[in-house]
């Protein structure tokens, strides 16, 4: 795109058109076309304006009082022009007025802008008929029945997606002295187009990277695809993604502050667009506290699937969860209830209930949870938890235990997963499978989870309920139909066989997490955890010893699992260390930001963003399955593919806005932006071998 930055713009923000020319060097050209069109004479530059301009005066005025005058603008087909502030790249209007004595012209006043985003920009423009209103104050000692001439000097730029061109026209028009005449009706429009003077203050404050403001407005007010156009230059990042919360009569956006060189505004000026239609407000925000929390508004531009539908999705998410290779290592618990299903039929309803009574309790308690958080202000997404180095200690402690209660190392009543079998047990089970599963999301899923943090609180938590009400739904058929139930292997010796089996993949998943842990905090914290794991083991083999024995336990596991875990919550918080940076992978790629999307976009090469976590085997097998493949790295090559890695492993607001944006509750995502500046296309989250190298070579 070759539009010159603003004047003010910093050496970082230069960008590259899609033709690979410096757009700094089409700012110079455009000024110097500029200066030449003051030196020369017109015929010298006589071109056609792309966008006409007319000055029209709205009628006569009495002496001392003001009239309004506009810029009637009428841009051509393909063309726009700028606000007063026009974002990333582009140039407002200039004036230079030629008055009679004592006469005075006030600020610009424009319409409500549109928001245009080319090559990762965002840029504050008409690409429509508009009129930029001024006031004009007539002289106090001017005569009735005057015409008193008013000229100006005018400059604008006009630009397409591809190419923009300084401007400028000498207009002319006047005003007679005297009583004001019928209401022009089109002033009237234009008028109309104007911002509303909001009439409260609104406050803003400063919350590290993030430019907070709290803006009165009743909440009968309807919105659609909310934007605040903030006037004041370098305040915020333009073309981030901007969260907006409702909570009774008071909104709220969160505006991620500018990339280069923010400045501390000591006021804000902004004009608060309040739908497509072009209605808006204009506010002044003072510093003051921004009440955080409220509920999130979704944007209504997009097309959400009604509630039951993605009921139905969440349903088949949850469902589809059984298969995924995120939830494998619970499989074995499940296998061993499955088996004693057969055992009574009773017994078998009971514990399925049961277990998914533990599975959608789990779901809604951490769905509760994370909307909790959200509506205080967190950036939080599905699989949080996982992002926590104490989270990953306290599962992996969980799946040691479970692992050497497989393996027979001691017996432990409660979960019950490989003793008799009881309610109790399974319902613990049921708890124990949902929170396993957290760090998958796959097909239908992605739709209901990402709705789920948007819409409001029931509608959001009926989400989580189908969820684990998905998950839990083989069990559940298995257990209360008998048909399935006669269809599993009669209870015997194998069982034995097959508990010792199933600590395999538990034992897996233990040194899984151990990476993890190393991944998240640092080698010396994961040391620490296995160390603390091994101490475990050692506990739990007295434990066995005694049962064995027959000798009571309880009093002395009590207090060894207390020392455990005291060693734990003082030791191991001390230990975490940022960790040390992944070795480049197959594919080459640089870390996502939202200012490294837009300087890709701006080459105009195509751009693939992937998000990314340790925790997320789904992430990982298409990996090694579709990413790091050699075709993918040469039909990347072979396109100029520039290629964005968002690594979520531990919390990162900025890439939770990005997915919260994009409707995504949690990782996988993969975003395909096509040459050119196209609109991006969002890919399933389970990639075929040769999808990407199939996109790159369509470009």
């Amino acid at each position: 795109m070759m539009r010159p930055l603003m004047p003010s713009a910093p050496p970082a923000r230069k960008r590259q058109t899609a033709r690979g020319v410096p757009i700094v060097w089409q700012l110079c050209v455009a000024l110097l076309l500029q200066l030449l069109a003051l030196v020369l004479p017109a015929p010298a530059l006589a071109a056609p304006n792309h966008i006409a301009a007319q000055l029209l005066a709205e009628g006569p005025a009495r002496p001392g009082a003001a009239v309004t005058l506009a810029f009637a603008m009428q841009p051509e087909a393909g063309w726009h022009g700028y606000w007063q502030n026009p974002g990333d790249a582009g140039l407002g209007m200039t004036t230079d007025w030629t008055l009679p004595a004592g006469a005075s012209a006030g600020a610009l006043q424009y319409p409500v802008p549109q928001t245009l985003v080319v090559s990762g920009l965002m840029n504050h423009v008409y690409e429509h008929a508009y009129a930029v209103l001024v006031p004009l104050t007539l002289p106090a000692d001017a005569k009735p029945g005057a015409v008193l001439p008013v000229k100006v000097k005018a400059q604008w730029l006009a630009c397409t997606h591809e190419v923009c061109v300084p401007e400028q026209a000498e207009l002319a028009t006047t005003v007679t002295v005297g009583q004001p005449g019928a209401p022009d009706p089109r002033f009237d429009a234009w008028r109309a187009a104007l911002p509303a003077p909001l009439g409260s203050k609104a406050a803003f404050q400063i919350a590290g990277n993030l430019l907070r403001v709290a803006i009165p407005l009743p909440q009968a007010v309807k919105l659609e695809s909310p934007h605040l156009f903030v006037a004041t230059d370098r305040a915020v990042d333009y073309a981030a993604p901007q969260v907006w919360r409702r909570q009774g009569d008071t909104l709220t956006v969160e505006l991620p502050r500018a990339r280069f060189a923010p400045v501390d505004p000591a006021s804000l000026s902004a004009v608060f667009r309040l739908n497509r239609a072009g209605d808006g407000v204009s506010i002044e925000a003072a510093p003051g506290a921004v009440p955080s929390g409220g509920e999130v508004l979704r944007d209504t531009a997009s097309a959400v699937p009604a509630l039951p539908w993605l009921l139905l999705a969440a349903l088949a998410g949850g469902l589809l969860l059984n298969v995924m290779p995120c939830v494998f290592p619970i499989l074995s618990l499940k296998a061993l209830s499955l088996a004693r299903a057969g055992e009574s039929e009773a017994q078998a309803r009971a514990e399925g209930l049961a277990y998914t009574a533990g599975v959608v309790l789990a779901c809604l308690a951490l769905g509760a949870l994370m909307l909790g958080l959200r509506a205080a202000g967190q950036e939080v997404g599905w699989a949080f938890q996982l992002q926590e180095p104490l989270v990953v200690a306290a599962l992996l402690l969980l799946a040691v235990a479970i692992t050497a209660n497989l393996l027979g190392l001691y017996e432990f009543a409660v979960p019950g997963f490989a003793s008799a079998g009881s309610p109790q047990g399974a319902f613990a089970t049921g708890l124990l499978a949902a929170f396993a599963a957290t760090p998958c999301t796959g097909p239908f899923m992605a739709a209901a989870m990402g709705a789920a943090l948007l819409l409001p609180t029931l509608p959001a938590m009926l989400l989580f309920g189908a969820l684990g009400l998905g998950l839990a739904l083989p069990f559940l058929a298995i257990a209360c139909v008998p048909a399935l139930r006669r269809m599993l292997p009669r209870p015997g010796a194998w069982m034995v066989w097959l508990r010792k089996g199933m600590a395999v993949p538990m034992g897996l998943t233990a040194l899984a997490l151990v990476w993890l842990a190393s991944r998240l905090a640092g080698s010396a914290f994961a040391l620490s955890l296995a160390l603390l794991g091994f101490l475990l083991v050692v506990v739990l083999m007295v434990l066995g010893r005694r049962q064995r024995h027959g000798l009571a336990s309880t009093k002395q596991l009590v207090p060894a699992l207390l020392v455990l875990g005291a060693i734990g919550a003082v030791g191991l918080p001390s230990v975490v260390r940022a960790p040390t940076a992944e070795s480049a992978g197959l594919l080459p790629s640089e870390p996502f930001s939202e200012a490294a999307l837009a300087r890709a976009r701006a080459g105009g090469k195509p751009v693939f963003a992937y998000f990314t976590a340790d925790w997320c085997l789904t992430c990982k097998v298409n990996e090694a399955a579709t990413i790091e493949r050699e075709a993918t790295r040469d039909a990347f090559a072979k396109a100029g593919v520039t290629v964005l890695r968002g690594d979520w492993t531990r919390r990162d607001p900025a890439i939770t806005r990005y997915l919260t944006a994009r409707g995504a509750a949690g990782v996988p995502l993969y975003m395909w932006y096509p040459a050119g500046g196209g609109a991006p296309q969002q890919l399933p989250q389970v990639l075929g071998p040769d999808t990407l190298p199939a996109l790159a070579a369509a470009k």
